[in-house]
């Protein structure tokens, strides 16, 4: 008994020998949460307070149930196996085969994963005669399986309007679908579960007296379903012993409810409350830093991360001029690391959003660096982009039938495996390419085919646009802005899509213009078939194996779990982390924003040793150079832990960029203004209303003169200088 504690610090003994009752423990980044439930667990049933089929646990991934089980195996000996512990997914799926009968469903019931459930609402979209353009099946997967999530039925779903009420319909259809299938969706098995115990009182007091004691990985995430769930297993005096961090809850977009937590707390009158602070990841100025963000978020429930590893090294914080100039930095960075022996592989780039990996992996292209995206796939890989692609490639040569096939019916419009079988075979028959046997197609696909072609016509007439201009008005014309618009988790994709135009604009930027007698200078050049090469080849080159020392990229919501040597944070201006939407959002009255700076902490606490934090005066946003405010997530970190690698102006403002004097002909901070009022375009200002903002445009002179200014959250202004009070921060 006592070797199985011998390696618990105080509040982690506490928690392991608390007495049968409900415990809440807050574990905070890299405190020992896996040992505690484990040891937990070895002592409760090593001391005979319970017998291993009386234990319920319930972790989130099913690598922290194996984790789990292993070290169980390891500390008593025991078979494991047979032990209720696993996914709330993997236990409803375990208790729903046990009870096929009363949950009503057949004793093989199939599992729908996410593609399966988008085929199965595509079959019953098709069945019914309902236009999948105006009903896309992703987004009613979403719908559907939201509702589950809320425990609502199809008849219990509120409907205010028509199109409110066919979707309802559509849910009611695809349930009717399912049963009649003998087929389940990952939202179904808690769902059918949660009602199986609920009805069923004989089953439901049958768990409720076998599991004696239930334990919670990760309860920050648990959605409103998922605590009814627990709550009603508990329900017959069982003992809930809740591990979670409300400081690292970052899925509400899933579904997550950190508000469980608190209500966990209240309605079960919890009076063991325990924080594990003592972080063993760590270096001391890292976990200060995160400490002095998270203290922002008013609604938390409190803790303060510590460690004996002591102070370690300065957070590094860098300027750069532009998002180009970021990644080159980054860059150099990671070479450095490496010359002073740390491992690829233990160096992770974090960014808010997919679409940053653009300018990273660009960089890391040019220097031969091996990366791995992890969780996510490359960026010229990503299917919107391969769609954006395919017609670029069309404009290049219509004869291009991979291209052809991938966007023929994408976004859909309602051409059939039908047609497309009998263009087939009239390409066959004369020998030539898909585009080009169109017109020996008849009937009402030839028709639809025939607008096909005259797209193709169209986006070939724009050819002539620069390569920027022509990557947008493809994505608009060809129909996919508005297919992502319509869709629940479209933002990330048009996102990407619009990290593409930066990638058009970059490139002629970086490849050069045609000079004076026409030639294009640069290994490409230009134009759209070279655009297209470059584009093939960074898909296709230096994409690490498996067991490679790589780099290791990825969003921050991919990072939480993992640690890394050195972490580097790009992309830290306002409106991109944290995200633009967070600065209006709210989720059932709590702001947006403080699960973007929960998402920070996450980022920060992912580093061991050596932390960058880095940020860009200048960013590509469709194309378009945009001026951003420094991230206020950087002004939360003290300075005494700072070391700035780059001149710093003053707090929320920019420095004087060290950049090249002049781009596209705008002015930078060393040229003289166009207002001619001692303002510059890059320069960081204090408004009395508006706050800090930095200068985006100026126009005019004299009393004439006016700037435009970003101000972050109150948005963009135009001021009149003769009346605006504005001044050089």
């Amino acid at each position: 008994m006592t070797s199985l504690l011998d390696s618990l610090n105080a509040p982690q003994l506490a928690a392991v020998t608390l007495p049968p009752a409900h415990a809440l423990i807050l574990a905070g980044a890299g405190s020992g949460k896996t040992r505690v439930l484990t040891t937990r667990i070895a002592w409760l049933i090593s001391t005979g307070q319970v017998s291993p089929p009386g234990v319920l646990a319930v972790t989130f991934t099913n690598k922290a149930a194996k984790e789990m089980q292993t070290r169980l195996a390891g500390m008593l000996p025991i078979n494991v196996k047979g032990m209720w512990i696993g996914t709330f997914h993997g236990l409803c799926n375990r208790l729903l085969r046990a009870h096929h009968r009363d949950a009503g469903l057949p004793q093989l019931f199939q599992i729908l994963d996410s593609a399966d459930q988008q085929a199965c609402v595509k079959r019953l979209l098709k069945s019914l005669n309902v236009d999948d353009e105006k009903f896309p099946p992703r987004e009613l997967c979403h719908f559907i399986n939201a509702q589950k999530e809320q425990g609502l039925r199809a008849a219990a779903v509120e409907a205010y309007d028509e199109w409110a009420r066919r979707r309802v319909g559509l849910y009611a259809a695809y349930e009717a679908q399912c049963q009649r299938e003998g087929v389940v969706d990952f939202a179904e098995l808690l769902l059918r579960s949660y009602e199986l115990l609920e009805r069923n009182e004989p089953l439901r007091r049958h768990y409720q007296e076998r599991f004696r004691h239930i334990l919670v990985d990760e309860f920050q995430d648990t959605n409103k379903l998922q605590y009814r769930w627990l709550k009603l297993l508990a329900g017959g005096g069982a003992k809930l012993f809740c591990v979670g961090d409300d400081d690292q809850s970052i899925y509400a977009f899933r579904g997550a409810d950190v508000g469980n937590m608190a209500d966990f707390e209240r309605e079960f009158k919890v009076e063991n409350l325990i924080r594990l602070e003592q972080n063993y990841r760590s270096h001391g100025n890292i976990l200060d830093a995160a400490n002095a963000i998270i203290k922002n978020n008013p609604s938390r429930l409190g803790k303060n991360l510590w460690t004996e590893a002591g102070s370690g090294e300065p957070i590094r914080i860098y300027e750069s001029y532009s998002d180009g100039d970021e990644a080159r930095w980054i860059v150099e960075e990671v070479k450095a690391l490496s010359r002073e022996g740390h491992a690829r592989a233990e160096i992770a780039l974090l960014y808010r959003s997919n679409a940053q990996s653009r300018a990273l992996e660009h960089a890391l292209f040019n220097a031969g660096l091996p990366y791995r995206v992890y969780g996510g796939l490359r960026f010229f890989e990503r299917a919107e982009i391969k769609h954006a692609l395919a017609y670029l490639r069309l404009i290049a040569n219509t004869d291009d039938d991979t291209a052809f096939a991938r966007v023929v019916n994408f976004p859909t419009r309602g051409i059939g495996a039908r047609s497309l079988e009998n263009l087939q075979d009239a390409a066959k028959a004369a020998n030539s390419s898909l585009h080009a046997a169109i017109p020996q197609v008849a009937g009402a696909g030839g028709v639809k085919l025939a607008a096909f072609a005259q797209l193709i016509v169209k986006l070939r007439e724009a050819a002539h646009l620069p390569l920027p201009e022509l990557v947008d008005h493809v994505v608009e014309l060809s129909g996919l802005r508005a297919h992502y618009q319509n869709e629940k988790e479209g933002q990330e994709r048009l996102a990407n899509l619009d990290e593409l135009i930066n990638a058009a604009a970059s490139f002629v930027a970086e490849e050069g213009e045609p000079n004076q007698d026409g030639e294009i200078t640069g290994e490409f050049g230009n134009d759209l078939s070279s655009f297209l090469a470059h584009a093939s080849l960074e898909a296709g080159e230096h994409q690490a194996g498996e067991g490679d020392d790589a780099l290791q990229l990825m969003t921050v919501h991919s990072a939480k779990g993992l640690e890394f040597n050195a972490v580097f944070i790009s992309g830290l201006e306002d409106g991109l982390f944290p995200h633009e939407n967070s600065l209006s959002e709210t989720r059932d009255g709590k702001s947006g924003l403080e699960e973007e700076r929960r998402l920070m902490y996450v980022a920060v606490t992912r580093a061991r040793q050596r932390l960058y934090l880095s940020f860009a005066q200048t960013r590509m946003l469709h194309g378009q150079t945009r001026y951003n405010l420094p991230s206020r997530f950087v002004d939360e970190v003290p300075e005494e832990l700072v070391k700035w690698l780059t001149p710093r102006a003053g707090k929320g403002g920019f420095a004087v960029a060290s950049a090249p004097t002049s781009f596209n002909g705008v002015p930078r901070r060393s040229e003289s203004s166009r207002s001619g009022s001692g303002f510059h375009i890059g320069q960081t200002v204090m408004h009395a209303k508006f706050g800090l903002g930095v200068i985006v445009n100026a126009e005019g002179s004299g009393t004439d003169a006016r700037v435009q200014v970003n101000f972050g959250a109150p948005g963009m202004k135009w001021l009149a200088l003769s009346v605006a009070r504005l001044e050089a921060a």
